[in-house]
């Protein structure tokens, strides 16, 4: 088993790599989506958001109100790290669970957004950067997500630098030209996972 961590800055097209590695045969497991599972209703991890920051974070159907929450704990490093004490060990269970029920030989890519910034890079075999330059991140944020150039300045301000996030990568993957260019990219990397997670095997 190979264990892949794969990152990218917002808007590096860190997704549709992830998306490309999945149809070429690994297993994913997104941390992201594992943290939206763990928060959901009727979970032990909703039970303990509420009991920490209140009903107040619930909507009307008795849901996690993303945006509230994230009001609470954005500019609050306490009330953020109350946050992630009850949601990392619940992603990193799951994560565990999901790693497990593998095959021995699987390439298992762990899409992790913030990757640097938590210094994550000695849990994996191999780290993998989607790369792009700020310029073609901030192009494609307001472009083609629709964000206002500022906050999309923000978000980009509170990741990792690029020179931060190419420091930890054992592959990156240039992702300044165009969506066609991914592919055969990504492609010509995975032969060497895939044999690098069967000699792990051996």
């Amino acid at each position: 088993m190979l264990n892949l961590g794969l990152t990218g800055g917002i808007g590096a097209g860190k997704s549709e790599v992830s998306r490309i590695l999945t149809s070429l045969g690994a297993v994913l497991i997104d941390s992201d989506r594992i943290a939206r599972e763990v928060v959901e209703p009727g979970t032990p991890g909703l039970a303990a958001v509420v009991a920490e920051f209140g009903p107040e974070v619930l909507t009307g159907e008795g849901r996690l109100d993303r945006p509230r929450l994230g009001a609470i704990v954005f500019n609050d490093p306490e009330r953020l790290s109350a946050l992630n004490a009850i949601v990392h060990p619940l992603v990193r269970d799951r994560s565990a669970e999901l790693q497990s029920a593998a095959a021995p030989d699987a390439v298992v890519v762990h899409d992790v957004p913030l990757l640097a910034e938590n210094n994550l890079a000695p849990l994996y075999d191999l780290v993998m950067v989607v790369d792009a330059t700020p310029e073609t991140q901030l192009d494609r944020l307001v472009r083609l997500r629709g964000m206002a150039e500022d906050e999309a300045r923000a978000r980009m301000a509170a990741q990792a630098t690029r020179a931060e996030r190419l420091a930890i990568a054992d592959v990156v993957i240039d992702n300044n030209g165009p969506i066609e260019a991914l592919e055969p990219q990504v492609g010509k990397v995975w032969t060497d996972l895939v044999r690098r997670a069967a000699d792990a095997e051996g």
